[in-house]
């Protein structure tokens, strides 16, 4: 998937860290000499509320929204969030889909509609899924709040967009050093699976 630029939308909810995620890709896009555009919607504004942002990169952008239909890759941080959020693909789009399903509110007493019917509904719109279980290798490591980080390395190696020792390096400037290392090995831990 290389191009010029990129219009991501990372869907998930509240604590997941949505926003640092995205933080951090537009932050390497400009480390990397592209224009570089974000913006964030917090739908409850607490954690398990659903939570979006945009990230635009290319040789110049105007607006940080990616328009429904124009969006080249999803990062589905939780399942469903995923699957809500996919008609802001183009046509032929790419996922990057995490296996975590957080029971939503709305369904506590409710039977929770099958997640394996997520993935052949995507598959059967004609999207490219890469599928991957960030949550279970961030607990693997240690932290299940890198999770994020697992997927920004998948994301990392996924794009080729970007070289990897401005991922890194953008990891380091921004998160604090007290979790630097468990986030990269989180982030190396993503570009083996990515």
């Amino acid at each position: 998937m290389k191009t010029k630029g990129m219009n991501i939308l990372f869907a998930g909810v509240g604590g997941q860290g949505v926003l640092l995620l995205s933080e951090l890709v537009a932050q390497t896009a400009i480390e990397a000499g592209f224009d570089a555009k974000k913006t964030e919607v917090h739908g409850a504004a607490q954690r398990g509320g659903s939570v979006t942002s945009h990230v635009r990169f290319s040789e110049k952008v105007y607006s940080p929204l990616a328009p429904s239909g124009e969006v080249d890759l999803l990062v589905g941080l939780e399942k469903l969030e995923g699957l809500r959020w996919a008609h802001y693909l183009k046509e032929k789009g790419e996922i990057v889909l995490n296996q975590l399903v957080i029971q939503p509110a709305q369904f506590s007493e409710k039977p929770l509609p099958h997640p394996g019917n997520v993935e052949a509904f995507l598959r059967a719109k004609g999207y490219s899924l890469h599928l991957l279980d960030a949550t279970a290798i961030a607990k693997k490591l240690g932290n299940i709040r890198v999770a994020n980080v697992v997927i920004l390395g998948a994301l990392s190696r996924l794009t080729g967009l970007i070289d990897e020792s401005l991922w890194s390096e953008t990891i380091r400037e921004i998160l604090p050093a007290k979790f630097l290392e468990i986030n990269l090995r989180a982030f190396q831990a993503g570009r083996e699976i990515g």
